[in-house]
């Protein structure tokens, strides 16, 4: 059984610490206001700032970068965070853009964090599709993570990243059976590509998790953002109409306070 502290920053960054390690997911530091061009004609303005600073973080051992060309998941003042860090993790086709030896993953490749006194983590890349069917091409590569390490109570922590509901997510989730995982929401969508959408929705959300129970479900990334069609109300508006695992697992993460989960 390991207790693992999160501490949600805002967006899709958090700041994982297990076993002596602290790990940081997807950077966003710059400040709110600015819009964000993601390609195609599509953008984005920023709303909120993060909750807490670069300059008020802990060393940082290891970033876990789901992909490197989306501004809502490695800003400017993220980017400026990365060399900092002991080691960065990637999309196989981004570690390139990424200065130093980021180590690149493609969906299914793993990678090992080893340091004397602290358990090996194992870091597992996940397929995603950040968006409808045929859009990876515009979209580009995107991975999620998941982790294992030794004492785990409930099974690995799994990191969607951004990504829609496909089968190929599903057979991931049912294979790793995850005890936590850090759940990208909030239904991304743009007025140029009308309904489409380009994260989960709280329905694919629900999809995902009934059929492989987990433990315990954090909601990030469905805050902070024009782009977002689903916040936190929009999604317990729609798991108040179901029942189902989802509502019965679903822990919401303080910004900016830590909080403890047994993992």
């Amino acid at each position: 059984m390991t207790t693992v502290r999160f501490t949600h920053i805002g967006g899709p960054t958090v700041l994982i610490d297990v076993g002596g390690w602290r790990l940081l997911t997807d950077p966003t530091f710059d400040p709110p206001g600015r819009t964000y061009a993601f390609g195609w004609g599509t953008s984005s303005r920023k709303l909120t700032g993060p909750a807490v600073a670069p300059a008020d973080l802990p060393p940082i051992d290891a970033i876990l970068l789901t992909h490197v060309h989306h501004g809502d998941n490695l800003d400017d003042a993220g980017r400026a965070l990365l060399p900092t860090a002991g080691v960065i993790v990637t999309t196989r086709s981004g570690a390139p853009a990424i200065p130093g030896a980021a180590r690149g993953l493609r969906a299914d490749e793993t990678t090992r964090l080893e340091a004397p006194g602290r358990p090996a983590i194992d870091i597992t890349a996940t397929p995603c599709r950040h968006g409808p069917p045929l859009s990876r091409p515009i979209v580009g590569d995107v991975i999620g993570f998941a982790l294992t390490w030794p004492g785990q109570a409930h099974g690995p922590l799994w990191i969607t990243g951004d990504t829609v509901y496909t089968r190929a997510v599903q057979a991931t989730a049912t294979r790793l059976r995850p005890g936590t995982i850090l759940l990208h929401l909030g239904g991304v969508g743009f007025p140029l590509t009308g309904p489409l959408r380009y994260t989960m929705t709280a329905e694919q959300a629900v999809r995902l998790c009934e059929t492989i129970t987990p433990h315990t479900v954090l909601p990030i990334h469905y805050e902070g953002w024009q782009h977002f069609r689903e916040n936190r109300e929009g999604v317990q508006r729609e798991l108040a109409t179901r029942p189902s695992v989802l509502r019965d697992t679903l822990t919401w993460l303080p910004i900016g306070d830590p909080l403890d989960i047994t993992v």
